[in-house]
């Protein structure tokens, strides 16, 4: 396919304000370059009939551990490269790698693979950044993440991790932890998200954190604190705090198994779609048939069972991971939480790449911005993904 020259018809155009029907994108050289109802006179040299399906931005995944039978922290060129090829096949056309906690020789060793493999993701979804989840968690809440790397946060580990690798873009921590304000301070100051993650945090702490540059909240309601007593007299946790903070930001794993319907639809009643993402989190069993699987390294890792499409712990005692990938995500907000397709799609484009800060190219139908789309039908199933206007799947 020749990817100078893009020109999609019949199309119903997802835009960030209205759905053009019988609508008509062009692209050139990877760039949205004009939209409108019905035709435009235009000789493109790839023609593409949307047959009057849904004209989508393609989806902005900011929390992905793996896919595919791979994790990233197998720490491998081949993990990259099929994790960000599996995605692409369910709609995601950029999305972050995710890390897990972990020793600091092991942490280094991900971003460095990181750095060898974006020049040769070709065929996948594109990386827009590195996101480190731990090691700096609360260990009542530290949910599947290993407890022999949970830690405080140390200056010199940090600094160390940062003066190595500059594709650091966002950084999950317990802002409770003695040194997690000033560790998001001094992130912040070198324009890395500081996000507020595993944690048992209570309101006043969350303020803190939100005032020295913690604005984002990972997986909403996951190994994290709601209302708690404390000598008796209850205290608001980090999920109180992420509605009263209006303009604090979340993320849900909308997978149908880790949020209800009732609080899908709550969080989006309270927080709307500028403020909310939807992640998959995937771990490596996204994409591959039930059964057992390995939360992190595939040498080390967390053996979880994989059933009622989420990753539980041996025992089922609890959950261990998500499974999930972007085009269900968008199909359970229409159809769980009864949302409109405009605001289920944004939550999946336009406010994640906003988080991210890559919301200058990517994330919504807008001449200027990268030709990266998906194209779904009415039952919300994937037809084909497109990324810099080059098709990478199709059904």
């Amino acid at each position: 396919m020749d990817t100078s020259d893009l020109k999609i018809i019949n199309a119903k155009i997802v835009t960030p304000t209205r759905i053009i029907k019988n609508g008509t994108l062009l692209a050139q050289h990877g760039k949205i370059t004009a939209i409108a109802e019905g035709n435009i006179d235009y000789e493109s040299k790839t023609v593409i009939d949307a047959g009057g399906k849904f004209l989508s931005p393609g989806f902005v995944d900011i929390h992905v551990h793996g896919g595919g039978g791979y994790d990233f922290m197998d720490n491998t060129i081949d993990a990259y490269l099929e994790i960000a090829k599996l995605h692409a096949s369910y709609g995601t056309t950029a999305f972050t790698p995710t890390t897990l906690s972990c020793e600091r020789d092991a942490l280094l060793k991900t971003l460095s693979l990181y750095e060898e493999a974006a020049p040769l993701n070709v065929n996948g979804a594109q990386f827009l950044g590195m996101h480190i989840e731990g090691p700096y968690f609360a260990m009542e809440q530290r949910g599947a993440q290993d407890p022999r790397f949970i830690r405080l946060p140390d200056r010199e580990e940090y600094q160390e991790v940062l003066r190595h690798s500059s594709i650091i873009k966002r950084w999950s921590a317990a802002p409770e932890l003695k040194g997690a304000v000033e560790f998001g301070r001094y992130i912040k100051a070198k324009g890395i998200l500081p996000s507020i993650a595993h944690t048992n945090a209570v309101y006043e702490e969350v303020l803190e954190a939100y005032e020295n540059g913690y604005t984002h909240i990972t997986h909403f309601y996951s190994c994290m604190s709601g209302v708690s007593r404390r000598n008796a007299f209850r205290y608001a946790g980090v999920i109180e705090s992420g509605y009263l903070i209006e303009d604090m930001t979340v993320e849900i794993i909308a997978d149908g198994s880790h949020l209800p319907p009732a609080l899908l639809k709550l969080v989006y009643k309270i927080k709307g779609p500028d403020k909310t993402a939807l992640v998959t989190d995937a771990m490596r069993a996204a994409g591959m048939p039930p059964g057992e699987s390995i939360l992190g390294d595939i040498h080390n890792g967390l053996k979880v069972i994989v059933e009622d499409n989420v990753a539980k712990l041996p025992d089922r005692s609890a959950f261990a991971g998500s499974v999930a990938t972007t085009i269900q995500l968008v199909k359970n907000m229409i159809t769980l939480a009864d949302i409109p397709v405009i605001d289920a799609v944004k939550m999946m484009t336009a406010t994640p790449a906003k988080i991210m800060g890559a919301d200058d190219e990517k994330g919504a139908i807008v001449v200027g911005k990268d030709a990266d789309l998906v194209i779904f039908d009415d039952d919300i199933r994937l037809h084909k993904t497109i990324i810099g206007g080059r098709v990478v799947h199709t059904v």
